[in-house]
């Protein structure tokens, strides 16, 4: 139902955009409970997106705001969500009844982050450590290559 002092931006097919967040929270809530993330802990589900979300990550706080259905997530944060959760884009952004074939689609759940090889990702990242931590990474992979036997 539209409430009579919504301002006329936030309309959408009956709905007002405070009710769609809402409903995308809930709906990101449930489909969290799957995971082993607590669907309350928004620095564990900024984290784990982080993991699997090749753009800019997201802040505690973005998540946090997903989770309390005062925000919703760009169309590009959703459907890396929506591949995590194993749920259709298309229902985690508005609730409709999925389809055979949107199902279908999104039977690719990704279960382990898929985790940044790019070389230049990694040498900016080290790059904004401090020393002590750098050093560590180094050790970390000398300890690697050894274990693998590689020089």
């Amino acid at each position: 139902m539209i409430a009579i002092d919504s301002p006329p931006w936030c309309y959408f097919v009956g709905v007002t955009l405070p009710d769609e967040k809402q409903g995308f929270s809930r709906r990101l809530r449930d489909s969290l409970r799957r995971t082993a993330v607590d669907p309350r802990n928004a620095t564990g589900l900024a984290r784990e997106f982080n993991l699997r979300y090749q753009g800019a990550p997201v802040t505690v706080q973005a998540a946090r705001k997903w989770l309390e259905g005062k925000s919703l997530p760009s169309q590009d944060k959703i459907r890396a969500l929506a591949m995590w959760l194993d749920v259709s884009p298309h229902w985690l952004r508005f609730g409709d009844p999925e389809s055979r074939s949107a199902r279908a689609q999104t039977s690719f759940r990704q279960d382990a982050p898929s985790y940044r090889l790019d070389p230049g990702w990694l040498e900016r990242k080290v790059g904004l450590l401090d020393e002590s931590h750098q050093r560590m990474i180094v050790e970390m992979v000398i300890a690697l290559l050894r274990l693998e036997g590689k020089p």
